[in-house]
């Protein structure tokens, strides 16, 4: 790459449980890339509607919400992030079960999306970032020189992110969480804007049975063939 020259970007797009955020967080660190979780923004957003006591099924309300919101990422090194909604480190709150089953009701309001993709764009123009969510490729960074859409089985992704809540002190249920990522899936792919869609230009990984380094060594051979 020669001196000055722009760096390229990485978008990567999936449903949830496919591995997304601790895979791109990863691939940044390897590519010494910054790493923007989208997704932790509409997770913001949906803590503070919860704190709020915001009815999450008022479009109106959500929008005058998001509009009066400040959602800053901040990396702490290895593509790490704090996630931090008007001042407050909510990057713990937002991992919790309720905002997990919120999140995409909050994410298909389109004004909410308008302000959360303009923010976005900000943060990814300048190149050299590694970009997660579910409308990178298609509405976030259109012009990403490299596009990834992850994805896992339904069984896959159920598996996950138990172990995730498991490992974070939660108790589940295996069968509501199937049923909420399932219901997550219909939504993420229906909504009107910026639905979940895999753009013809982006890569299909199936992280199926993989481990996170075996999917980033897939994505950093793509990477490193396309920069030859």
């Amino acid at each position: 790459m020669e001196a000055g020259s722009k760096l390229p970007s990485v978008a990567i797009d999936g449903p949830a449980g496919a591995g997304k955020s601790t895979v791109a967080q990863l691939l940044a660190k390897r590519l010494k890339f910054t790493y923007i979780d989208t997704g932790a923004m509409y997770r913001a957003l949906t803590w503070k509607a919860l704190q709020k006591g915001v009815d999450l099924r008022d479009e109106g309300a959500l929008t005058r919400l998001a509009a009066d919101t400040s959602i800053e990422l901040t990396a702490i090194g290895d593509g790490a992030l704090k996630v931090y909604c008007d001042g407050e480190d909510i990057t713990e709150e937002i991992r919790k079960p309720a905002v997990s089953q919120w999140v995409s009701i909050v994410a298909k309001v389109p004004e909410v999306r308008r302000r959360m993709v303009e923010l976005q764009r900000r943060m990814g123009q300048r190149g050299g970032v590694v970009m997660d969510g579910r409308d990178i490729g298609s509405q976030v960074l259109p012009d990403a020189e490299y596009k990834f859409f992850l994805t896992a089985s339904l069984e896959e992704r159920t598996k996950r992110r138990c172990l995730e809540l498991k490992m974070r002190g939660f108790t589940y249920d295996e069968k509501r969480i199937k049923e909420e990522l399932e219901e997550r899936d219909w939504l993420d792919t229906h909504r009107e804007a910026g639905p979940l869609v895999k753009v013809p230009e982006a890569v299909l990984v199936d992280t199926t049975g993989c481990s996170v380094e075996q999917v980033v060594e897939k994505m950093l051979e793509i990477i490193r063939r396309g920069e030859k």
